[in-house]
C-alpha cells in the first residue's frame, strides 16, 4: 500500500509541476501572443477604465473626459476642439490615436513607467495610473487670432518663437471636431466616413502634413545663399538682370508683374519680388550652393518631429540650369510646408540659426509633478549672423515700402514676404497666397514671433490673389496677439 501512495504522491507532484511550468508557460511566455490577441478587450477596458490625462494650452485643459457607462468607459472630450485639432488629434476607442494624442499617449492614457509609483508592481499587477498633462507651447491669442484669420477657407498657419524654437501657433482650416470620433456608438463610424468623404480634407493637417509650392517666399533662401556664397555683396548694386530672362539652355523667357526689374539691386528686387533676377540669381549661386543652403533651412530633412512627424519639404538635388532657375523662385520642384517657411522666417529674425521647432514644454504627473521638459535646441545654421542682419533689412523694406505694407504693426518692426505661388498642369490652377513674416515689439531686444501663412482660395478670382493681399492680414493679426500678451506668449 506504502508503495502505491508513494507512486500517487509522485504522480501528483509531477502533476503540480506541470502545472506550474504551464501557467508560467502563458503568464511569460505567451502573455504578448495574448495580450495583442484582438480577441482579446482586456487590454481596452483597462485602457479605457480611467479619464485620459489631459492637454494644456495656456493652463487651461482643452481636453476632458466623459464617463459613458459602456464598457469602454471613459470618452475622450474637447473643448473648442475645430481650434484646437490641429494639435490635439483625436483619440478614438474606434480609430486609435494621432498628433499629440498619439505622440503623448503614454503620459495621457498613464501607461508611461514613469507615472507609476512602483513599476515593478505595476508589471505584476498590470494596473493603470491615471493620466498625466501634456502642457503645450501654444500661445491661445495667437491660435484663436489664426484660426479666425482664416476662417471658411483652406490654408494653415504657423508661428514660431524664433529665439527658442516654441510653437505658437499651429491652425490647419477647415478643421473638425475631434469629439465625435469619441465612442463606439453607430454616430462615430457614421462621422469617420462624413469626415474622410469631404472633398475639403479637413482631417488634413495642412500645416504640417501638405507641401506647397512656396513662390516668392522662397527668395528668402535665395537671397541668403546669394549674400552668404558671396555672389551679392552690396544689396544695392545692379544685378545685370535682363528683362525678360531666358531660361538657360532653353527659349523660354521668364517676366514679370512689375516694372523696373531689369538690372534691379537686390534690394529692390526683393521689395518688389522681381522674379527675373532671382531666377538668374539661382543659377549665378550655382546647384551646390543652393542646395547647401536651402538644407540648412531645413529642406529635404525627414526627420523632423515636434514631437509628431512633420511632412519633408523639398529643394531637388538634381536640376539643369532652368530648373535651378525655376526652382530659386520657389515654383518647378520646390515644396514647403507652412512650418518650414516659419522656420525660415524665424532663422532671419534671429542670428541665422534655425532652431528645432518643439510644440511641448513639458509633461507631468496629474498632481503637477514634472516627468519630461524640453528647451531650445539649434537645428541648423542657416546662413551668417551677418547675412541674417542683411535680410531683416530686405525683409523691413517689403513691409515699410514694398508688397507687404499690409503687415505693418505701430510700435513694432516687422519683417515680412509675399508669395503667390503658381500650380497645376500648365499653372491653371488656383494660386496659393503666402505670407511670411516676423515682428519685434521696439521696446524689446528679441524678436517675438515668426509666421507663415497660406491660404488655398478656390473661390476667389484668380487675378486678384497675392500673398500681401489675402495672407498678409492673417500674419498680422497673429503678431499682434503675440505682442499684445507682451512679445512672446505666456509660459506655461
Amino acid at each position: 500500500m506504502t508503495k502505491y501512495i508513494r507512486r500517487a504522491m509522485g504522480l501528483c507532484a509531477v502533476l503540480l509541476v506541470a502545472l506550474l511550468v504551464n501557467a508560467a508557460r502563458v503568464q511569460i511566455v505567451s502573455a504578448p501572443s495574448y495580450d495583442h490577441n484582438p480577441a482579446n478587450r482586456r487590454q481596452a477596458i483597462a485602457r479605457y477604465g480611467l479619464p485620459r490625462g489631459d492637454i494644456v494650452v495656456g493652463g487651461r485643459t482643452v481636453t476632458g473626459s466623459n464617463d459613458s457607462g459602456e464598457q469602454l468607459r471613459y470618452e475622450r472630450t474637447y473643448r473648442e476642439g475645430p481650434l484646437y485639432a490641429a494639435v490635439t488629434g483625436f483619440a478614438s476607442q474606434l480609430y486609435g490615436t494621432t498628433l499629440l494624442e498619439s505622440t503623448e499617449d503614454g503620459v495621457l492614457s498613464g501607461a508611461d513607467p514613469m507615472l507609476a509609483p512602483f513599476p515593478l508592481l505595476n508589471d505584476v499587477t498590470r494596473a493603470r495610473n491615471p493620466g498625466g498633462r501634456v502642457v503645450t507651447t501654444l500661445d491661445p491669442a495667437a491660435q484663436r487670432a489664426a484660426f479666425e484669420g482664416l476662417g471658411r477657407r483652406r490654408g494653415a498657419v504657423a508661428a514660431i518663437e524664433p529665439s527658442t524654437g516654441r510653437i505658437l501657433a499651429l491652425v490647419s482650416t477647415p478643421s473638425y471636431d475631434p469629439g465625435v470620433l469619441s465612442g463606439t456608438g453607430p454616430a462615430v463610424s457614421e462621422a469617420w466616413a462624413r469626415l474622410n468623404g469631404r472633398a475639403d480634407k479637413p482631417m488634413l493637417n495642412r500645416a504640417i502634413r501638405q507641401t506647397y509650392p512656396p513662390g516668392s517666399t522662397f527668395k528668402v533662401v535665395t537671397a541668403a545663399a546669394a549674400l552668404d556664397s558671396g555672389v551679392v555683396d552690396d544689396v544695392d548694386a545692379p544685378s545685370f538682370s535682363p528683362n525678360p530672362y531666358r531660361l538657360p539652355g532653353t527659349t523660354t523667357r521668364l517676366t514679370n508683374e512689375i516694372e523696373g526689374c531689369e538690372d534691379a539691386s537686390l534690394r529692390y528686387a526683393f521689395t518688389w519680388s522681381c522674379n527675373t533676377v532671382f531666377a538668374k540669381l539661382g543659377v549665378d549661386v550655382g546647384l551646390d550652393s543652393m542646395t547647401r543652403t536651402a538644407a540648412g533651412f531645413g529642406f529635404n530633412d525627414r526627420k523632423l518631429r515636434i514631437p509628431f512627424s512633420v511632412a519633408p519639404s523639398n529643394f531637388d538635388l538634381r536640376l539643369d540650369k532652368a530648373q535651378l532657375a525655376l526652382s530659386s523662385i520657389g515654383q518647378f520642384d520646390t515644396r514647403a510646408t507652412p512650418l518650414q517657411m516659419a522656420m525660415i522666417s524665424a532663422a532671419v529674425a534671429g542670428d541665422g540659426a534655425v532652431r528645432t521647432p518643439y510644440l511641448v514644454e513639458r509633461t507631468t504627473t496629474p498632481g503637477g509633478g514634472t516627468l519630461a521638459s524640453h528647451g531650445p535646441r539649434t537645428l541648423h545654421q542657416a546662413m551668417s549672423a551677418s547675412t541674417a542682419q542683411r535680410m531683416r533689412e530686405l525683409m523691413t523694406d517689403v513691409v515699410e515700402n514694398g508688397t507687404g505694407t499690409v503687415a505693418a504693426i505701430p510700435g513694432a518692426t516687422v519683417g515680412g514676404k509675399t508669395g503667390t505661388a503658381q500650380h497645376g498642369i500648365g499653372n491653371s490652377g488656383t494660386p496659393y497666397a503666402w505670407f511670411i513674416s516676423w515682428a519685434r515689439a521696439d521696446d524689446s531686444m528679441e524678436p517675438a514671433v515668426a509666421v507663415a501663412v497660406v491660404v488655398e482660395d478656390a473661390a476667389a478670382d484668380r487675378g486678384d490673389i497675392t500673398g500681401g493681399g489675402f495672407a498678409g492680414p492673417i500674419a498680422r493679426s497673429v503678431m499682434e496677439a503675440v505682442l499684445g500678451r507682451g512679445g512672446a506668449g505666456p509660459r506655461p
